[in-house]
Formats: C-alpha cells, structure tokens, sequence
C-alpha cells in the first residue's frame, strides 16, 4: 500500500500538488453531506443520495440469475421434485422477500426451490443471498 497525501483544510491544491476545482462550491453546492478536502459543507438536499438509491431502487422487483451444474441429490423443487445436471438460478427480491427458482439450462419452466423464500430487509442484501445460494448449489464435482 501506497503513502496518501492529505491537504489540510482550507488548502487550494489537491493531494497531487495541482489547484484544486472549486468551480462547484459556494452556498448552493451540493456535496451530500460529504467532504473530501477537509470542509464542512452546509447541508443539501440531493436527490438519490439516499440508501435506497445506491441499493438500486425502491424495493421493486429485482432479479439475478447464473448458471451451475448440481451435485449428486440435485435441487429439491416444491413443483417436481429433484432436478439434476445443467441448470439456472434465479434469485428474485420482490416485497420484502427473496425467492429462489431454477430451471434447466435454456428451458421455460422455472421451479421454486424448496425452503427458498424468506424475508429480505434490505434489497441490496440480495448479491450475498444470490452468492450463497450459488454456492451451495453448485457443485459440479460432487
């Protein structure tokens, strides 16, 4: 890891040496309540600055899918049974839930995996959902 240089505040260069952009500051900049050169800002109101913005939106439908090949035993799907060899997942988050489906790699059909539903906070936890469940599921060697 590398030294970081630190400006102090007030300073009117960057850590590089250069004259720091101060084109966008005065009383109606926008800094969501962030600083970087040592200021404290007033502050602003910034639209889509929020947790839910950064997570991708307002908790509506969002969905992630990837391939895997199952492991001896297969998925156990509620519609059925077992499924075997090359499928999809589909992790899905929709009011508040995450549900996880497969379906034979290319097929139309999805199916719900068995115990594969459970409440979800925060949307933005559906990545570590969707990795977990990979893998566990995946597992081409057996």
């Amino acid at each position: 890891m590398g030294e970081q240089a630190l400006t102090p505040a007030g300073a009117d260069a960057d850590p590089a040496g250069t004259p720091a952009d101060r084109s966008q500051e005065g009383p109606g900049a926008a800094t969501a309540g962030m600083t970087a050169d040592g200021r404290t800002a007033a502050p602003a109101a910034v639209p889509g600055a929020g947790m839910t913005a950064d997570a991708g939106g307002t908790g509506g439908p969002r969905e992630l899918t990837a391939d895997l090949v199952a492991g001896p035993g297969g998925v156990m799907t509620d519609e059925v049974g077992v499924v075997t060899g090359e499928l999809t997942l589909k992790s899905r988050y929709a009011d508040g839930q995450v549900a996880l489906t497969v379906q034979y790699k290319d097929a139309d059909e999805w199916y719900a995996v068995t115990g594969g539903t459970a409440k979800l906070a925060d949307p933005a936890d559906l990545d570590a959902v969707h990795t977990v469940a990979l893998a566990l599921l995946h597992r081409p060697e057996g």
